[in-house]
């Protein structure tokens, strides 16, 4: 059995809706401010001066992906000449919306459009050389949307924020055999969400010193979906020297090996479930209504096309074929969110590996529930983070984190941190769905704390979170940053069970002799 496609499927399916939690609840309200223009490689846009920050909407980094364009690598951005509205969001890429207008899986609602290729950049007002963080949104690579997300605390702090929109689905991550066919020679494949991430860092590095930033200090950060494509880019050659430092928030890090071979036989699949022959041609599949694409289930994701991908960002990591650069990296106490809010049952063990099951002794007294969804947390993003961390401690630091914090405004009951929670944390930002009536002095503190030790890394490369000490991971030392109802540095945090899953899961990544 593989059990990493049965945890990519709990990440595209109905209980990642819990993401939505932390975001928008409808459309961003019309921007107030004075109009500003700024002058990009490829025209003039005007954006709004909202007084503590500069913010540019829908600012197109690629031509849209549509006709013959889809499902090929991105192409440039055909100039204009006319100032170009930059105050409102644009659309979100195709993806499954909730019928009644409420946000989906991912957080998003609104229009959808394939020509979504676009981003949104949040700028102190008169900076000057100052750090950039590139935000990569989650939603199980199948939903989301850099809209969402509010930037202008980062800006208050001096941090320049770009979020950006990347291709979901089958339209972003998808292989066919009529496709390569039909694919120029040399030509990357299947990774088109992973192919768009790249061209927006590329276009970070020709026009974010016209923000005020500086493009040799660039921090890519993302969550779920998000933090996955953030090792991904760290796996992936094209991508160097695009960014200087890294943060990855609940973004798996042990992943199965799927070639092109295997993701052309998915594509095949589920096209003939979709009601397209297999026959059917390139021409015939870029014909193909986007919406009917976006309806297709799968199991999206990075994979190894063998040009713009060679190996799993798993192997890449324990290779040592990843950028030595810093890394922040870390996980929630309630990741197991994703498996929806049923009570599980004795059916569950049997997902659980023999192996593992020592370790989890006190876990298992409790009954199945909270033993399988320990187990959950633990092999799907705890493990991996402790792991991903103590493999690129070598050189440049790493620094795991853990975050545990429930907001006031929850009920008792809710005594973990959700798949997601820690979003509002970092930005320090509470969204739509979020009233600062229902914000209390102590999740401003926990919000403090974290923000401060991201804008710092983002500053400097290393966590400065006021009087709070963060040392970096090494192995020996096993100590990472809580951040929860009591803040602060935790050794040798669930060894045990920590140490039982790796052994258990490594085995299974073809990583080479480790």
């Amino acid at each position: 059995m593989d059990r990493f496609a049965a945890i990519r499927g709990a990440l595209t399916g109905a209980a990642a809706a819990l993401i939505a939690t932390t975001v928008a609840a409808q459309a961003l309200p019309p921007s107030q401010g004075k109009p500003v223009t700024v002058k990009i490689d490829s025209g003039p846009v005007v954006g709004v001066d909202e007084g503590k920050d500069l913010v540019f909407r829908n600012i197109p980094f690629a031509a849209p992906p549509v006709g013959a364009l889809r499902w090929t690598p991105p192409q440039p951005v055909k100039a204009w000449t006319a100032p170009r509205p930059a105050a409102e969001p644009g659309p979100s890429c195709p993806q499954p919306m909730n019928a009644d207008g409420s946000p989906n899986s991912g957080g998003a609602n609104g229009p959808t459009s394939e020509d979504c290729l676009q981003l949104n950049v949040f700028a102190p007002p008169h900076a000057r050389g100052a750090p950039v963080m590139v935000w990569i949104h989650g939603g199980g690579h199948r939903t989301g949307a850099g809209w969402i997300y509010g930037g202008e605390n980062f800006a208050r702090d001096g941090v320049v924020v770009v979020a950006i929109n990347y291709r979901l689905g089958a339209l972003g991550y998808f292989a066919h055999p009529a496709l390569t066919r039909a694919a120029k020679p040399g030509e990357p494949l299947g990774d088109y969400g992973l192919m768009d991430q790249i061209a927006a860092l590329k276009w970070v590095q020709r026009n974010i010193a016209a923000f005020g930033g500086d493009p040799k200090n660039v921090t890519i950060f993302g969550e779920s979906a998000g933090g996955q494509s953030t090792l991904a880019l760290m796996a992936t050659p094209s991508a160097r020297g695009l960014y200087q430092k890294a943060i990855v928030e609940s973004g798996l890090g042990w992943t199965t090996p799927s070639t092109l071979a295997d993701q052309e036989k998915i594509g095949l699949a589920a096209m003939t479930r979709a009601g397209v022959p297999e026959t059917a041609t390139a021409a015939d599949l870029r014909a193909l209504p986007a919406d009917k694409l976006a309806a297709v289930n799968g199991n999206y994701g990075p994979f190894i096309d063998g040009k713009l991908m060679t190996e799993t960002d798993s192997q890449a990591i324990a290779r040592r074929h990843i950028p030595d650069v810093p890394l922040i990296i870390g996980s929630n106490s309630g990741e197991d969110s994703l498996m929806g809010p049923v009570t599980l049952g004795e059916a569950a063990l049997s997902r659980i590996p023999a192996d593992v099951k020592p370790a989890y002794a006190a876990e298992a007294a409790a009954g199945p529930d909270v033993f399988a969804r320990a187990v959950f947390t633990d092999r799907v993003m705890g493990g991996p983070a402790r792991w991903v961390a103590a493999e690129t401690s070598g050189g440049q630091p790493s620094w795991l984190y853990y975050f545990s914090y429930v907001g006031s405004r929850f009920p008792p009951s809710k005594t973990r941190a959700s798949h997601a929670d820690e979003i509002q944390y970092a930005w320090d930002y509470w969204g739509r769905r979020t009233p600062p009536s229902m914000v209390s002095a102590k999740d401003q503190q926990v919000a403090d704390l974290m923000h401060a030790c991201w804008v710092s890394f983002a500053k400097t490369g290393a966590p400065k979170c006021g009087g709070q000490p963060w040392p970096a991971y090494t192995p020996a030392g096993d100590q990472l940053m809580e951040f929860g109802k009591d803040s602060g540095v935790r050794t040798h945090f669930r060894k045990t069970q920590l140490d039982a899953e790796q052994a258990s899961t490594l085995p299974g990544l073809a990583l080479g002799g480790k």
